[in-house]
């Protein structure tokens, strides 16, 4: 096997140790026809020992460097060289019409884009396991008035739960991230939430935690939504986004939704 340099503009850090690619495995329980997406699988020390155990798996890697590496070591390893931001999940649904489970060491420096593509699609995705920083994984649990309480712990509290599985050293990766990192599971639910109300939602969290240290009313009358009169929308103007419940955030996303109509 070629020895290819980890590229910090990919944000690759490849997982090295043995104990957590095993104990990460364990919590992926996979089974003979799951249909598993890899994101960003490098060198493949985590796809070796899925193969172990499931024989179908999509794997992105978007390093057209790696593209041969694992094309000779994993033959039967279905192959995506792109930008995982870029790749249609209803489509790798569609084509067994199985939800997915989404795995991997995914690049830290699009953690975010990736949840919110995720949550985009929480209605193909049965759940995911993915390695984060261990300060992000700390803010998907957030709860309200605490500093963690953010964009993301609100909208998972809809989209999917959550669950914190361990921590892990930078010592287990090549090269050396200067963070801990840690491995969180989501687990995606069934939701009543329609496709347009789901937007709205997404952007009312946004523009709120846009300046969480203002008030709403100053927060929102920053953002996209400033052309709205959020007076008779049943929310206290004056809080701060941390103040608010997960439902607190859906009432106003409903009533974007109702004056955008009118």
């Amino acid at each position: 096997m070629k020895t290819i340099k980890p590229l910090k503009r990919f944000g690759q850090n490849y997982l090295f140790d043995l104990n957590i690619i095993n104990k990460i495995v364990a919590e992926i329980n996979p089974e003979p026809n799951d249909n598993i997406i890899e994101i960003g699988p490098g060198h493949g020390s985590l796809t070796e020992k899925l193969l172990e155990k499931t024989d179908i798996i999509t794997a992105i890697e978007i390093d057209k460097r790696i593209k041969e590496n694992l094309q000779n070591r994993f033959p039967g390893l279905k192959l995506i060289s792109e930008d995982v931001l870029k790749t249609d999940f209803r489509k790798i649904f569609s084509e067994r019409n199985k939800k997915l489970r989404v795995v991997g060491n995914i690049p830290y420096n699009i953690t975010s884009p990736i949840l919110f593509k995720m949550i985009e699609y929480n209605d193909v995705i049965e759940d995911s396991i993915l390695m984060v920083q261990y300060e992000v994984a700390k803010r998907l649990k957030g709860e309200k008035g605490t500093k963690d309480y953010g964009i993301l712990s609100v909208l998972l509290k809809f989209f999917a739960g959550v669950k914190f599985c361990f921590k892990v050293s930078p010592s287990s990766f090549y090269p050396k991230p200067n963070v801990f990192s840690a491995v969180v599971h989501l687990f995606f639910k069934e939701t009543t939430i329609d496709k347009e109300l789901k937007y709205y939602l997404i952007q009312v969290v946004k523009a709120s935690f846009g300046n969480r240290r203002k008030s709403l009313k100053n927060s929102l009358g920053n953002s996209i939504f400033h052309n709205i009169n959020f007076k008779d929308s049943g929310i206290d103007l004056t809080r701060r986004a941390e103040e608010l419940d997960s439902e607190d955030f859906l009432t106003l996303a409903g009533f974007v939704k109702e004056r955008t109509k009118e």
